[in-house]
């Protein structure tokens, strides 16, 4: 195993406020320089006094940091709000090109990063708060945490595109959800899942998401997410390849683009949405599988 490379305080800040919000960043450098500004201008105690000189030394200690600072950290949150506002951009284009892919395989040429910030913003577009843990390569373990109220979810992505993902990388992820208080958790691929695993996962908390399931997972959080006027694609809104069942009123049933159960519509409480149909699936709260009413 590599050695991490070792980091700075002010690279360290800069990477802790690129994963924030971009206006995160933007408003803590507005707080940084008024904090900063103000101590930078408190006078030094000047002292004789042989047994206050030591208090003296600290406070021109602390006004020349203050001094320093009320430039240097203001400019690093900046930095570090223009790297989460790229970060934000480049995922949208990653949603729109797969998308509007013609096939899954659309990311299969993606490198690992690309592909946990995919699976991030899918998720986040079904109203999940997305946490990247930064594992630091290819196969972090628990790569993406999410939260939806009071709700933990852990995520774990895998790149790989010919491989089968085995049932030892489900089992683990089992296990640190248990550990760690998980109400449930996704194993995402680009490639497929052997029997043993799609077996292991069967009547837990736990979806395994193929490359098709989160082409169709990217689809239908897109639509939802667009305004009421716009059409959703046909891609979106289509049934998978199973007979859909009647719904009593005569409407195909979809299923769920998570975990393939039937869904069933349900009107939004909330959010922008909100009085507005949609299909949720039947395995709520274990499943939180979406797609948009014709």
């Amino acid at each position: 195993m590599s050695r991490r490379r070792k980091t700075s305080p002010a690279e360290d800040l800069l990477e802790v406020i690129s994963r924030m919000p971009w206006w995160a960043g933007v408003a803590l450098a507005l707080v940084s320089y008024v904090v900063l500004h103000r101590f930078a201008l408190q006078p030094v105690t000047a002292s004789a006094v042989p047994g206050q000189l030591g208090l003296m030394v600290t406070q021109s200690v602390w006004r020349t940091l203050a001094d320093v600072g009320q430039y240097l950290v203001p400019l690093i949150c900046l930095a570090g709000a223009g790297v989460s506002a790229w970060r934000r951009k480049q995922r949208r284009q990653l949603v729109a090109q797969v998308a509007e892919a013609q096939s899954s395989n659309v990311v299969d040429g993606m490198s690992w990063q690309q592909f946990e910030q995919l699976v991030g913003e899918g998720f986040r577009l079904q109203g999940y708060r997305v946490t990247e843990t930064g594992g630091g390569g290819a196969d972090g373990g628990v790569d993406l945490v999410l939260t939806k109220g009071s709700e933990k979810f852990l995520v774990q992505c895998k790149q790989w595109r010919a491989l089968k993902v085995g049932v030892d990388v489900v089992r683990e992820l089992y296990g640190v959800m248990a550990a760690r208080g998980a109400a449930g958790g996704f194993v995402v691929t680009s490639g497929r899942f052997t029997e043993d695993a799609a077996a292991f996962a069967k009547g837990r908390n736990l979806q395994l998401m193929d490359g098709p399931r989160l082409r169709a997972l990217i689809q239908s959080a897109r639509s939802s997410s667009a305004p009421a006027s716009a059409q959703p694609t046909q891609a979106a809104i289509a049934p998978s390849s199973a007979d859909p069942a009647k719904s009593p009123g005569g409407v195909s049933t979809p299923s769920c683009p998570l975990c393939s159960k039937p869904m069933v519509m349900r009107t939004a409480k909330r959010g922008n949405n909100a009085g507005g149909a949609f299909w949720g699936c039947s395995g709520y709260p274990a499943c939180r599988g979406t797609r948009p009413a014709n």
